[in-house]
């Protein structure tokens, strides 16, 4: 099974801590780095916890809010002084062109490589990336600004083949990857050995589900159903919800609900108020409902199982 893991570069909400960075997070498949947000300190995030820059060629961003973004103008100078050539590819809300533009320009950057803008839909969800490995999607949330969150989803993969049956039947190279792709096998003889009797199944697809920032947003239950790993804000304790939902922000206890309906498999509670030194009290407030709550903590990774 090919590595599929989350990393905790930033774990805080709108104010950094001295224990806790702003949101960011890679997502790993097969050792290929996604980046999800990119706030204040990212880049010193990803080398203190050893993601590699330079194969880091998609950065995802939620929304438009200064601590979700305010990491871009940096590690994009970082990759500049790297000697970067490849296209990165940013997938915004598409007035983030115009601040990086406006930042570059003024700084006179000379960069050597291309940044390609894909622009967010905020009505419906929608497939934004894909490749032989992943299928990402966004999805829209409810906050003050436009937001989405995205899915990672892992490819489909073709079925195994039956190695005894491989020998039985002395089946040639050229002949397995049609089997896999489901055609049956013909003996020299003539008979036609049925495709269930060469393969057993493959694993299932794993997913990865990040919610951030929204108020408990029920919508958004279709997009993320039966993750193996669901991220979802929990920006106050179960006694702020009152503010949470002023705010347009999201209880423990309701990103916990929002797990427990969306049947995730686990959940990481993250977007932690400063106001909060000690998290434990919220991880409880998830557990009431949601036994398999994890918090977020910054270098903590996660492996989709």
């Amino acid at each position: 099974m090919i590595p599929f893991t989350v990393t905790i570069l930033g774990s805080s909400s709108a104010l950094p801590t001295s224990q806790r960075f702003p949101t960011s997070q890679v997502v790993s498949l097969n050792n290929q780095p996604y980046l999800i947000d990119c706030g204040e300190g990212t880049q010193i995030q990803l080398r203190r916890y050893k993601a590699r820059i330079g194969k880091l060629n998609h950065i995802f961003i939620s929304h438009l809010h200064g601590d979700h973004i305010f990491g871009l103008p940096g590690l994009l100078s970082t990759m500049s002084l790297l000697g970067r050539k490849n296209d990165l590819h940013i997938y915004a809300h598409s007035p983030l062109q115009e601040i990086l533009d406006c930042h570059t320009t003024f700084f006179r950057s000379e960069m050597d490589f291309r940044v390609v803008f894909h622009p967010l839909n905020f009505k419906r969800p929608q497939v934004i990336f894909e490749n032989k490995k992943i299928k990402v999607e966004s999805f829209p949330l409810k906050h003050r600004v436009p937001c989405c969150g995205f899915r990672f989803s892992e490819q489909p993969k073709l079925p195994h083949l039956r190695k005894d049956k491989l020998e039985e039947f002395d089946i040639p190279l050229k002949e397995r990857v049609k089997i896999k792709e489901g055609s049956d096998f013909m003996l020299p003889d003539g008979r036609v050995i049925p495709n269930a009797e060469l393969i057993l199944p493959a694993e299932k697809p794993r997913s990865y589900a990040f919610c951030t920032d929204t108020i408990y947003h029920e919508p958004a239950l279709k997009s993320i159903s039966g993750v193996d790993l669901l991220y979802h804000e929990a920006t106050f304790a179960n006694d702020l919800e009152d503010w949470a939902h002023k705010t347009y922000h999201s209880t423990a206890g309701e990103a916990a609900k929002m797990a427990q309906q969306a049947n995730a498999r686990k959940l990481i509670l993250g977007h932690f108020s400063a106001r909060y030194n000690d998290i434990q009290p919220l991880v409880d407030d998830a557990r009431t409902i949601f036994p398999e709550s994890y918090p977020a903590e910054d270098g903590a990774t996660f492996e989709i199982l």
